[in-house]
């Protein structure tokens, strides 16, 4: 006959593994999920202004969200059409000016007959505060109107995100003529989680270095060198852990009040408990050793 406790017992094995199986594939299905949702994002294209056949066709991607600086980088490719383009649309057949919004650092120019080459547009951005991280968010207003040979012409925008550390929220719409965006920024999925991680992981590191420090000080442990090495490496390895953050905030933002400066109290203070309750212990193991 079959004895019931060793097939209890082989269930009892058989169960964790299953249960660790589905969290493993659960975990990759969701990051699978999440990377294609801001794989998605990243491909987006936002459309503003018509499409008459004699226009003005600006390709804009944000190359990089700088939070600390407070601006994006704009790449901006201008391509007239129709009988405003010579050569296929590389050079204008009269001087070209665009017009932008007063967040954006200048107007561009092209002189008729002159190459028109990939361009970089710094652009203001307004609201939020680095300081927020990773709950920080920002706006940024563009807007592009063309004058060719004296006369307006109308635009057509296409704007894209390739800077992965943000996501962003585009609102386009066309002004009589002229191109308008405005964009919403925000910290991406990936660095929301990362961040959370991170914060977690610090608090989970903090409690683990107290919990250890209760049990050295209500054993009476002497000076447990391999303890204390542990202790003292977690402290210092936290502020490197801190500064990996993507997007490299600044001291003294979200994070550290919720999470890193609390992590480096708790632990710097067990680890000096510890210091004095061991040399405690020891005096008194030698004073007990030295009375006998």
């Amino acid at each position: 006959m079959p004895n019931p406790r060793r097939r209890t017992h082989s269930r009892g094995r058989v169960l964790p593994a299953v249960l660790a199986g589905l969290a493993i594939l659960t975990a990759i299905v969701l990051g699978t999920w999440l990377q294609y949702g801001e794989r998605q994002a990243l491909d987006t294209v936002h459309t503003a202004g018509g499409s008459p056949p004699d226009r003005v066709d600006v390709e804009a991607s944000v190359q990089r969200v700088d939070a600390a600086g407070r601006e994006l980088v704009l790449r901006v490719l201008v391509t007239p059409r129709g009988e405003l383009a010579e050569a296929g649309g590389v050079s204008p057949t009269e001087d070209l000016t665009l017009q932008t919004s007063t967040s954006t650092r200048g107007d561009l120019s092209f002189k008729a007959h002159s190459r028109i080459a990939t361009m970089d547009l710094p652009v203001t951005l307004t609201g939020g505060s680095i300081t927020d991280y990773p709950f920080d968010a920002y706006d940024a207003a563009v807007e592009f109107s063309a004058t060719q040979g004296g006369e307006k012409v109308p635009v057509r925008m296409s704007l894209s995100n390739s800077d992965a550390l943000f996501s962003a929220e585009v609102d386009g719409s066309d002004d009589n003529g002229t191109a308008v965006f405005d964009i919403g920024l925000a910290r991406s999925h990936s660095v929301l989680v990362f961040a959370l991680f991170m914060m977690t992981a610090m608090w989970a590191l903090a409690v683990a270095v107290l919990t250890g420090t209760w049990f050295l000080v209500t054993r009476r442990k002497g000076l447990t060198w391999p303890a204390l090495g542990w202790m003292a490496a977690t402290l210092f390895a936290l502020a490197a852990f801190r500064n990996a953050a993507p997007g490299s905030p600044p001291i003294g933002s979200l994070i550290d009040y919720l999470a890193f400066l609390w992590a480096e109290i708790v632990i710097a203070f067990c680890l000096v408990t510890v210091v004095v309750s061991g040399f405690r212990a020891e005096r008194a193991s030698q004073g007990a050793d030295q009375a006998v």
